[in-house]
């Protein structure tokens, strides 16, 4: 997709700042697996943690940006892409596309202190997003293929859905995406994976573009 196309709505790109929510380092351990995907690892369980009904409003009151707020839509673009965006493909899984395929409409909502579902919706940018959302949810393909990001139905307390959003550091722009210590990053060879590190930097940082309210779910 064009990048004029990725900055309709609002059209300012949301900087990463470090406040309030958005400082909290991500949880370690590994990834948690549930009944249906035996494949996924069990190591590191995290702990869920209910929402309260006042997430959002926390989220807000402690200074978080807008787009962490739980009020706003949201296109993503990786901070080193050119003209692509990120966007759940009709497989389900999570990708750059440079057109306007898929759902590239995101609403990341606050659980607790800086840990988000991320839900999904259709559209490209430049209006709100339609239908009922999916949420990003960390999958493990098996064959010792990377772990990759897949919809499903929305569970607040799936640990697999319970993202880390925190502002990247330093001069690097926009946000870091994890869970459970795997980062979010692109791979030349597999696309957008989620990998675990160790002591080494992340690699892909995100920049969260403002477009607009959140669609109406309540």
């Amino acid at each position: 997709m064009s990048m004029r196309r990725w900055l309709a709505g609002v059209g300012l790109m949301v900087m990463a700042v470090p406040t309030g929510a958005c400082t909290g380092a991500s949880v370690p351990g590994g990834v948690t697996a549930s009944p249906g995907d035996p494949g996924t690892p069990t190591s590191g369980v995290q702990t869920s943690t209910a929402a309260t009904p006042s997430a959002t409003a926390t989220a807000t009151a402690t200074g978080a940006p807008p787009v962490l707020s739980g009020t706003r839509q949201v296109t993503m673009t990786r901070v080193d892409a050119v003209e692509s965006g990120l966007s759940v493909n009709d497989d389900g899984r999570l990708v750059e596309a440079d057109d306007d395929s898929g759902r590239q409409l995101f609403v990341p909502t606050p659980v607790d202190a800086d840990i988000f579902l991320i839900k999904a919706y259709r559209g490209g940018g430049g209006g709100p997003g339609t239908g009922e959302p999916v949420c990003w949810q960390v999958h493990n393909p098996g064959d010792a293929r990377p772990l990759v990001v897949q919809s499903a139905a929305c569970a607040e307390d799936e640990p697999r859905q319970r993202f880390t959003i925190t502002a990247a550091d330093g001069a690097t722009e926009g946000y870091l995406i994890s869970n459970n210590s795997a980062f979010l990053r692109h791979s030349r060879q597999s696309g957008l994976i989620l990998e675990e590190l160790g002591d080494a930097a992340p690699t892909s940082s995100f920049r969260f573009n403002d477009n607009g309210p959140a669609p109406d779910r309540t």
